[in-house]
């Protein structure tokens, strides 16, 4: 595979994202009768924010699966979406918000309509970056296993408080299809909606907003950038120090000091932009002796 050309010659990741997109929440027939898929592939995680109650959905999402055990009065700890995560992360890392994830693609989409003067980052981008971290070492993790409720389930503090992604993709399709639902509704989906609309007006106007700030995926996979097998580089000899990638990484990361930022979704666009090519992707197979994508 020609690692020059691979990104530069092949603009082909929003139809990666388009594709992984119906894959994974391609049950057609949910979305038209309003009702949940139940095969049984909704026993296996997807890499993405899916949302499992999506009624097209095929998988389930990892952050609403480790929930769903941790505020189970039956269950303590999921091994299984615990291992798919770190298998996941270990692997590629960020990659699967630059190419797997649904709402990030739909951020990406929103980003590209010519509204608002864009910028890559919000005010107080230095500390709200953290933000995600508290959400998901409080809101993933903490509080579904301490705060367990009366009955068998306790609530699924994300998925229900939170999760812009499982409104979208969950919450408006069916109750735009069930009667049902729509007399129930109260505070809780207004206040849904209303922190959807926030992170799309948003999108239009900064890069992933969502992503960057609250997303508790990818604080996870953001831990394992540095390590994962799938990895930048930069060419030190090769480098002149142009600034060509930092001006056109869409998060403001500059790949030569940290071209495995936490923060960095591979999406390529430092790769693309490098007048020098420069900055290259590898497999790392052991310590010594990486794979690089040659000629």
């Amino acid at each position: 595979m020609d690692k020059k050309n691979f990104f530069k010659r092949h603009r082909f990741r929003p139809w990666i994202q388009f594709a992984f997109t119906a894959l994974t929440n391609g049950y057609l027939l949910g979305f038209l009768q309003g009702k949940i898929y139940t095969g049984k592939s909704k026993a296996i995680c997807v890499p993405g924010l899916s949302c499992y109650s999506c009624p097209g959905a095929l998988g389930s999402c990892p952050i609403g699966a480790m929930q769903s055990v941790l505020n189970s009065n039956r269950y303590h700890f999921s091994f299984y979406v615990m291992g798919f995560l770190i298998l996941i992360g270990s692997l590629i890392g960020r990659l699967v918000c630059g190419f797997l994830c649904p709402f990030g693609w739909v951020q990406d989409l929103l980003y590209k309509i010519p509204f608002f003067q864009k910028r890559k980052v919000l005010p107080g981008d230095r500390v709200l970056k953290y933000l995600k971290y508290v959400v998901l070492v409080l809101f993933v993790f903490l509080l579904p296993a301490l705060v367990t409720g009366t009955g068998v389930q306790g609530d699924p503090w994300f998925c229900k408080y939170i999760c812009p992604s499982g409104t979208l993709m969950a919450g408006i399709p069916l109750v735009a299809t069930n009667e049902a639902l729509r007399a129930s509704l109260g505070f809780l989906f207004s206040w849904k909606m209303l922190l959807l609309i926030a992170v799309l007006v948003l999108s239009l106007w900064s890069y992933r907003p969502f992503c960057r700030y609250l997303c508790p995926l990818g604080a996870f996979y953001g831990f394992f950038n540095r390590i994962s097998l799938f990895r930048y580089q930069v060419d030190a000899a090769a480098c002149t120090q142009c600034g060509a990638c930092q001006k056109a990484c869409p998060h403001a990361i500059d790949p030569v000091k940290t071209p495995n930022s936490a923060e960095c979704i591979r999406c390529g666009e430092c790769i693309h932009t490098c007048p020098q090519d420069a900055i290259t992707f590898f497999i790392q197979t052991t310590k010594e002796n990486p794979t690089k994508i040659e000629n």
